[in-house]
């Protein structure tokens, strides 16, 4: 797909409506300036006049001077007010993009590369500024210029102007079909650049399976080659960008000769005056500024219109919606509610061709502890996902505390259910910084009451700095029991009613996990607690097991009571290990 110029102009206008004051500031300035530059030949041919007659000529020389002066001056303060007004378009730009990145909806990075993503708020931004910084700027004051320029050539003389329209008009048209190629080729490219931040990411983010699997040479072709449809791109629009020089060279330097010829000729027939024909060609030289800046914005925007289109279209990406009016603010759990969390004939999928959840139904009571088990892909890790409201399901009906999910917004629902992902991650930051993630007000009584609870104490006591030891990217400076263990602190920190686990004992040594057995059993005497369990250590511990196979429901109820009842489950339980081994995910 590709940016019409209309459309890509029109994203660029869009994204630089915030700042028409400092726009408009910049083209009065640089208008000022072209005035003050228009008024040089004017005054050089009353110079040449009164030198021509023997009156005094340096009040003439003394307001060229000034004028000079005063262009100069109005130059460099436009220079800097181009540099301020893009620098602040560039932040407004940036800060929407990452307000709205971090706030769209589950399917929009389903569908999206996150490098892709991050580029558009980084070359794509940095594309944008040099539009508006000097694209559209010229364009505007290149135009004004240009017509003023005209109009004052017109008056000195026609016939002279209708040559050098003769020569403009030609190199016109071959700018116009160089902008036609340039404009896709810019496209392409963006989008290029985008897929190869996308591929690196995705290999730096795993860099120790690259390095395991001795794919470096696999990753280094696959981004090479992303790079050098970056590269043909690039090279393709410097192929089109190659004819604005000579297409300006023709216009300025070619009528320039033809005017010299023309003029000359004339003023030695007697049919000019030497004065008219310096203020002329005054006119041709100063026409070099707003005509190359024409072509050049021309070209700058052009190039641009594929970063703006880029951009545009990441902020109408659709994202979760805030608090909504007509949800009650006071929205709290429903009074003598039993229910931690109740799905009630729920469906859903991520494509609605291919639903994952099929009429599932059960209940999560606010004390104690469930555990979902199941084959991989029976749809555990979804029904977190609907809990969470990352999707919301195609039919049937999510309830916390006793209220539809509908009921409260996003943010006051999930504020009552702590997540622990398989994965465990964490970010970038101090120890400190990733407990208190959720509750950055927490005391320092609560977290050293997490970390007791999560067996962390050890941990916090051999670190250099503590709490305030930094943990690396990703946690790297952590084994992944020690990472795990943080993860399930992190949850429990703001005291969640309903606390979701992705199996919390897989990277456990059997010291650990026994103590996160007690942790979890005193923690589902306060609040509800809903485990994804791959280990029948835990399956044990829990008071209901809901076993889900291809979508659906197939068997709930007490361990020893599925033992005897339940032939699926029995077949489950008796396939594994009975200690330390994983649950058939």
């Amino acid at each position: 797909m590709t940016a019409d110029a209309p459309g890509g102009l029109r994203d660029v206008l869009r994204l630089a409506a915030g700042h028409r004051g400092p726009i408009a500031a910049t083209v009065a300035l640089t208008l000022g300036a072209s005035a003050l530059g228009l008024a040089q030949p004017l005054v050089a041919r009353e110079v040449i006049e009164a030198a021509g007659a023997g009156r005094a000529v340096w009040r003439g020389a003394a307001a060229l001077v000034a004028l000079f002066a005063a262009q100069a001056l109005v130059q460099a303060l436009v220079r800097f007010q181009l540099a301020r007004t893009g620098e602040g378009i560039v932040l407004g730009v940036r800060l929407d993009l990452i307000d709205r990145l971090l706030r769209l909806r589950m399917p929009a990075y389903d569908r999206h590369r996150v490098g892709d993503l991050i580029s558009r708020t980084d070359a794509d931004t940095f594309a944008l500024r040099q539009i508006v910084a000097g694209g559209l700027t010229d364009a505007v004051t290149g135009t004004v210029g240009l017509a003023a320029t005209i109009a004052l050539m017109l008056w000195l003389d026609w016939t002279l102007f209708a040559c050098v329209a003769a020569i403009v008009l030609t190199a016109g048209a071959a700018l116009a079909a160089a902008l036609r190629g340039m404009r896709a080729a810019s496209l392409r490219g963006r989008r290029a650049t985008g897929e190869m931040a996308a591929d690196l990411e995705r290999a730096l983010s795993a860099i120790r399976t690259v390095k395991a699997a001795r794919a470096e040479a696999r990753e280094g072709e696959r981004i090479g080659g992303r790079a050098r449809a970056a590269h043909a791109a690039g090279v393709r629009t410097a192929r089109f960008d190659a004819l604005v020089a000579p297409a300006t060279e023709l216009a300025v330097t070619g009528s320039f000769l033809l005017v010299l010829l023309v003029g000359g000729a004339r003023v030695a027939g007697g049919a000019g005056t030497v004065a008219d024909l310096v203020a002329f060609l005054l006119y041709m030289l100063y026409l070099t500024g707003p005509l190359g800046a024409l072509f050049e914005s021309l070209s700058v925007v052009q190039q641009g219109t594929g970063a703006a289109h880029r951009i545009t279209e990441a902020l109408a990406l659709p994202q979760e919606t805030g608090e909504d009016p007509a949800q009650s603010a006071d929205a709290s759990p429903a009074d003598g509610c039993a229910l931690a969390l109740e799905f009630r004939d729920v469906w859903f999928g991520y494509r609605r061709s291919r639903p994952v959840l099929r009429g599932v139904s059960f209940e999560v009571p606010r004390r104690g502890q469930v555990a979902l088990i199941g084959p991989s892909g029976a749809g555990k890790s979804t029904i977190f996902a609907l809990a969470e409201r990352f999707y919301d399901p195609d039919r049937g009906e999510v309830l916390l505390d006793g209220l539809a999910a509908g009921a409260a917004s996003r943010s006051r629902h999930r504020a009552g259910i702590g997540l622990v992902e398989q994965e465990c991650p964490i970010l970038d930051g101090t120890l400190r910084d990733n407990l208190a993630y959720a509750a950055p007000h927490a005391a320092d009584d609560e977290i050293r009451e997490v970390i007791a609870m999560t067996n962390l104490t050890g941990l916090v006591a051999r670190l250099p700095h503590g709490l305030d030891t930094p943990v690396g990217e990703h946690g790297r400076e952590l084994s992944g029991g020690e990472r795990q263990r943080m993860a399930i602190a992190r949850a429990l920190l703001p005291r969640p009613r309903l606390l979701l686990l992705d199996e919390p004992t897989s990277h456990l040594d059997l010291e650990s996990e026994l103590a996160l057995h007690r942790t979890l059993d005193e923690v589902a005497r306060r609040c509800a607690l809903l485990v994804i369990a791959h280990r029948f250590a835990t399956v044990r511990a829990a008071a209901r097991v809901i076993v889900l196979d291809r979508g659906e429901i197939v068997a709930s109820g007490a361990h020893a009571d599925l033992m005897k009842t339940c032939s699926y489950y029995r077949g489950i339980a008796t396939a594994r290990p009975r200690e330390h081994a994983p649950a058939h995910r």
